[in-house]
C-alpha cells in the first residue's frame, strides 16, 4: 500500500513539474520570439503532389546548383534513399558548392552517425536543431523545427509536406501511396525562404551568414502573387483565425491531423453558423496511435452544425492546404493541430493567383473522389477501446 501511495505521489510530482516547465516555457518563448513578417512577392509556383515526381524535379535541381545548398528538413531517415539524398549532397559539396543541412534532432533522430561523419568530411556542413535543453527541459523536448525549405543558388526554393524517406516515394507498404502538396518557388519570395533558413541556422549553431550578399543574388519577378508566412508556435492561429473570419462563401482544410485549438474551432463552428460552407479532408489511415480517434471528438462537432468531412481513402493523406472563396490558398508545412500552431517551428505559403488556386482547387477536387464522406451516424457509438484512446488523445492534444 505504501508503494502505491508513493508511485501515486511521484507520478503526480512529475506531471506537476512537467506542467509548469511547458507552460511557463512557452509563455517565456512567446514573449521574447520574434515575428517574422514578409509582404507580398512575385514569382513562380509549381504544385507538386507525388514524391517521386517531387524528387525527380528536387534532385535535377540540386546536382544543378552551382555556388549554394541550404536544406532543412523535419525528418531524414535511414533508410536508402535517404543515403542517397546525402549522397548527392555530398558529391556537390566535393565540387565545392557550399551546402548547408539542418535536421530536427527528434524528427531525424535515426540518420545513421556514420552517414553525417562521411557528409561532414566531404564538406557538408550538418547541424541538428532544437536539441532538449535546460532550464526548459520538458518543453524543448517538446517543441520541433517542422519546416521542409531547401533554398538552391538563392534562386530556386522547396517548401511543403514532403520529408525525405521512403515511404515519401511510395515505398512503404502500409502507407503508399503518399498524397502530400510541395511547392516549387522560384522569384523575389526566394530571399524570405534564405532569411528564415539563415536565422534557423543561426539559432542552432551561432554563426550568422545574413551579411553574406552572395546568398542573395538578384531576382526577377513572376505573374504569381505569393507570400510566405513563418512561425515559431505564435501568431499562428491568430492569422488563420482571421483568414477563416474573413470568408464569405467557402472554407476548405486538407490536414493529415485535425485538432485545433478552441479559438480556431469556434472560429470554424461561426463560420457553418453564418452561412459559410466548411469542409474538411482528412486520412481514413493513420500514421500514429491515437491521434485519429482524437480528431473525431472535433470532426463530430462539426458534422453535427452542418460542416462536411472527407476521409482521405487512397493511401495516406500528409498535405496541409487551406482554400477560402477561391481567392486564397495556404499551402506549407503546419498541420491543423495544437502542435503545429502552438509549439513547431512552420512556414507556410499564401498563394493569391487565380490561375494557380484554380489548379489548388482541381487537385483537392481529385482527392475528394478519393474519399468517403463521414457522417454523424458513422460515429455512434463507436467500440470502448476507441473512446479510449480518443480520451487518451484529448488529454494529450497539446503533444500530439
Amino acid at each position: 500500500m505504501k508503494w502505491l501511495i508513493g508511485s501515486i505521489i511521484f507520478i503526480a510530482v512529475i506531471i506537476i513539474a512537467a506542467s509548469m516547465d511547458f507552460f511557463t516555457a512557452r509563455y517565456v518563448h512567446g514573449k521574447k520570439t520574434r515575428l517574422s513578417s514578409y509582404p507580398v512577392r512575385r514569382g513562380h509556383l509549381q504544385l507538386i503532389t507525388s514524391g517521386p515526381d517531387l524528387f525527380s524535379h528536387y534532385f535535377n535541381d540540386l546536382y544543378k546548383a552551382e555556388s549554394s545548398i541550404h536544406v532543412l528538413f523535419y525528418i531524414v531517415k535511414k533508410d536508402r534513399f535517404s543515403q542517397l539524398f546525402f549522397e548527392i549532397l555530398i558529391d556537390q559539396a566535393r565540387k565545392g558548392v557550399k551546402v548547408r543541412l539542418l535536421l530536427d534532432w527528434f524528427g531525424s533522430r535515426e540518420v545513421s552517425k556514420k552517414l553525417i561523419k562521411q557528409a561532414r568530411s566531404a564538406g557538408v556542413e550538418v547541424t541538428f536543431c532544437h536539441r532538449p535543453r535546460l532550464p526548459f527541459f520538458f518543453f524543448s523536448l517538446q517543441q520541433r523545427n517542422h519546416r521542409k525549405v531547401t533554398i538552391i543558388d538563392g534562386k530556386i526554393g522547396y517548401v511543403g509536406g514532403f520529408n525525405v524517406g521512403k515511404e515519401y516515394i511510395d515505398l512503404d507498404p502500409v502507407l503508399s501511396p503518399w498524397r502530400d502538396y510541395h511547392l516549387r518557388v522560384q522569384g523575389e519570395g526566394i530571399a524570405d525562404l534564405q532569411t528564415e533558413f539563415l536565422l534557423d541556422w543561426k539559432q542552432a549553431t551561432g554563426v550568422c551568414h545574413l551579411e553574406d550578399l552572395s546568398l542573395f543574388p538578384i531576382l526577377e519577378n513572376g505573374p504569381m502573387f505569393y507570400r510566405f508566412f513563418p512561425t515559431r508556435g505564435v501568431n499562428a492561429e491568430e492569422e488563420i483565425l482571421q483568414l477563416i473570419n474573413q470568408a464569405e462563401k467557402r472554407i476548405f482544410i486538407g490536414t493529415p491531423y485535425f485538432i485545433p485549438p478552441e479559438k480556431l474551432m469556434e472560429g470554424l463552428l461561426k463560420a457553418i453558423q453564418r452561412g459559410i460552407a466548411v469542409s474538411i479532408l482528412v486520412p481514413n489511415k493513420s500514421d500514429h496511435p491515437i491521434v485519429k480517434e482524437a480528431s473525431l471528438q472535433y470532426l463530430h462537432r462539426l458534422l453535427a452544425v452542418g460542416g462536411t468531412v472527407y476521409q482521405y481513402e487512397e493511401g495516406f493523406f500528409h498535405a496541409k492546404v487551406i482554400l477560402i472563396d477561391g481567392r486564397i490558398c495556404d499551402i506549407g508545412t503546419a498541420n491543423f493541430d495544437y502542435r503545429s500552431f502552438r509549439l513547431n517551428y512552420e512556414i507556410n505559403c499564401f498563394i493569391y493567383n487565380q490561375e494557380f488556386i484554380q489548379e489548388a482547387e482541381r487537385i483537392v477536387q481529385e482527392d475528394i473522389d478519393l474519399s468517403s464522406r463521414l457522417s454523424l451516424e458513422d460515429l455512434v457509438d463507436p467500440p470502448f477501446s476507441f473512446r479510449l484512446k480518443g480520451w487518451m488523445g484529448m488529454l494529450l492534444k497539446r503533444f500530439l
